[in-house]
């Protein structure tokens, strides 16, 4: 019997860089100390302390207060724009409804990370992150990925929270699935979503993570 997912909150911190957007990515540390290290957005579990009458006020006052203590940046949660929500899978030892949220800072603004939880962090093109990840450079958890890779399509900070704001929040149910080519992801959307068939014929939500590399797929997506 699988537990109730916990509700957490996740902050995708963008700016705009000398030449292009830019994302912030943190190295988390873990408890071996051994590689490899997730590359992640600052975020986490929605604790007492920030649980108010609406759940997505709740996860905005999360979301705040760990980009301040992973990050050691001040935003205001009003300022934060909702990206997706991610529920992680029935088969998942520990499960998170997560509320994933789009914020702009400025580009002087400076992270301070603790070198204890957080080892280190990065502002990088999403293409860039998307193909280090590719590389074996950096580890990129399926709903990180997915998160840059929608970024890749915007120039801008400006252009990233003004798509969100016309395009409603997406909700991703992932169903993992095992094909020839390598382990396949399918979304809410997907032909294949409720079989688990990835070679139904139809619309394409998914992520592929073959060998050679990743991709995520969207039939006329908007993000």
């Amino acid at each position: 019997m699988s537990s109730e997912p916990r509700p957490a909150a996740t902050v995708v911190l963008i700016r705009d860089g000398k030449e292009a957007l830019e994302l912030l990515l943190l190295e988390r540390n873990t408890r071996s100390g051994k590689e490899p290290r997730p590359w992640v957005f600052p975020g986490g579990k929605i604790d007492d302390t920030d649980r108010v009458d609406s759940l997505d006020d709740s996860a905005r006052r999360a979301a705040v207060r760990e980009v301040k203590e992973e990050a050691g940046l001040r935003i205001a949660g009003a300022s934060l724009v909702s990206i997706s929500r991610w529920i992680t899978p029935k088969v998942s030892p520990k499960r998170f409804d997560t509320w994933f949220f789009l914020g702009q800072i400025d580009s002087d603004d400076e992270v301070a990370v603790d070198g204890g939880e957080i080892r280190r962090h990065r502002w990088l093109h999403p293409l860039d992150a998307l193909e280090a990840h590719d590389r074996g450079e950096m580890l990129l958890a399926p709903p990180t990925y997915v998160t840059v890779a929608w970024l890749v399509e915007h120039e801008s900070a400006a252009a990233a929270l003004g798509a969100l704001r016309v395009e409603p929040v997406l909700t991703f149910r992932p169903r993992i699935c095992a094909a020839p080519e390598g382990t396949c992801i399918l979304y809410p959307g997907d032909a294949g979503y409720d079989d688990g068939d990835p070679a139904r014929a139809g619309r394409r939500h998914r992520l592929w993570m073959r060998p050679e590399g990743w991709a995520y797929e969207r039939s006329q997506r908007g993000r």
